[in-house]
């Protein structure tokens, strides 16, 4: 036995204490089941629209979530097992899922081991060239490369994990270069007619977008849209509020800017004079995104928010600015960023600077082309483990058949 193998072992002899839980395993649903597990958010919320997507083509699918996978109505949610034989194996054992998709970092060896030995189909998303942690203590031997010699497909995010992964071990059949698992989402959607109008009225009118944007963020905002009116002075800039608490205040400082403003909401629409136009909630946003070439996303200047999710804009061909306080979302920022679809502002002077330099359409258009790249590699991936999950379904099918 190879000494990655004998790590295992050894993991599992020396987390062999306690017992199975004596009940509160979930029962298994009937059909299909699809176990899904996650480290963090990012992850989860990517895995869950996955999932969801899975469960409108194969509505006889079952999924259980585990971990940092956010709830959604098709998902049935329960904690993980503490990571002991026993406990592991009980888990599997009243679960025996068909397939599982496992994201992130952190491995749970004796799970992992419990699963493969009762025949689930284990695939690894987003694995990287980082250290693999799990629950051994720091004088056990590590069960790392052992753990993942089990999952029956590992996708890679670059070339450096390929290679990492191959030298501890992993057979190349087994591994696929895939780029990041990320939360993509649908399009938002519109009024296409609607936006057909609108765009004809605007037709030559310089636009950005500021979007769920938050009561404390209002002034710097339109300040720095003053700020960039000098440069350019036929600019319109379009607030549209996170949420109906923040519309009154937002448009209480709108008033108070002195700037010229129209209310989308009343019917009005903007002419040559109009610098701002209100709009009251963000049930329009698929119109707005498509609309504005330029898009700050909102709770990211003020903090304790969290920043939102940047995808959505990305996915309608916006190049974005943020600012710094995007710790909810920081994985898909960050992702935006180095790809150079969106750039961080920390102030109304460096938002009003962005604006100015970004308005210009070859600008903006080649921002938002790089993010159309991200979200093109984020959906080619969750379309292969679709068709993964689903042929290895047909083929238990068959077997069974």
């Amino acid at each position: 036995m190879s000494a990655r193998g004998l790590n295992l072992r050894a993991y599992l002899a020396l987390t062999r204490g306690g017992t199975a839980p004596a009940g509160g395993l979930p029962p298994r649903p009937e059909g299909p089941l699809i176990w899904v597990h996650a480290d963090n958010d990012e992850q989860g919320r990517a895995l869950a629209r996955l999932c969801g997507r899975l469960c409108l083509q194969r509505p006889e699918i079952a999924v259980m979530a585990t971990g940092a996978v956010p709830d959604q109505p098709c998902l049935i949610r329960h904690p993980l097992p503490e990571d002991r034989p026993a406990a592991a194996e009980a888990f599997a054992a009243a679960l025996r899922p068909d397939c599982a998709l496992w994201a992130g970092q952190t491995l749970r060896p004796a799970l992992i081991d419990a699963m493969a030995r009762q025949g689930t189909h284990l695939t690894l998303l987003g694995a990287t060239d980082a250290p693999w942690t799990s629950p051994a203590a720091r004088w056990m031997p590590d069960p790392a490369a052992a753990t993942l010699a089990l999952f029956d497909r590992v996708h890679a995010t670059d070339g450096d994990a390929m290679r990492a992964l191959r030298r501890i071990g992993i057979e190349p059949e087994r591994l696929r270069l895939s780029g990041i698992l990320r939360d993509g989402g649908l399009p938002l959607d519109c009024d296409m007619a609607q936006h057909g109008k609108l765009a004809a009225h605007l037709a030559g009118r310089p636009l950005w977008l500021a979007a769920h944007l938050r009561a404390a963020e209002a002034d710097l905002v339109l300040r720095a849209h003053r700020h960039a009116l000098r440069l350019a002075h036929r600019l319109l800039l379009v607030t549209v509020p996170h949420n109906e608490d923040d519309t009154a205040t937002i448009a209480r400082a709108a008033a108070d800017s002195g700037l010229r403003i129209c209310h989308w909401d009343a019917g009005e629409l903007p002419d040559e004079n109009t610098q701002v136009m209100l709009v009251d909630g963000p049930e329009e946003l698929g119109l707005w995104y498509r609309l504005a070439p330029l898009a700050f996303i909102g709770g990211s200047l003020a903090p304790g928010h969290g920043g939102q999710d940047p995808f959505e804009a990305a996915a309608l061909g916006c190049a974005l600015l943020y600012g710094p306080n995007v710790g909810q979302h920081l994985t898909a920022y960050t992702q935006l960023v180095e790809a150079g679809a969106a750039r961080i502002v920390r102030d109304a002077d460096s938002l009003a600077a962005a604006v100015s330099h970004l308005v210009a359409p070859d600008k903006a258009a080649a921002m938002a082309h790089a993010g159309w790249r991200v979200i093109s590699e984020g959906a080619a991936l969750v379309d292969t483990v679709i068709a993964e999950v689903l042929d290895q379904l047909d083929l238990r099918a068959k077997a069974s058949a």
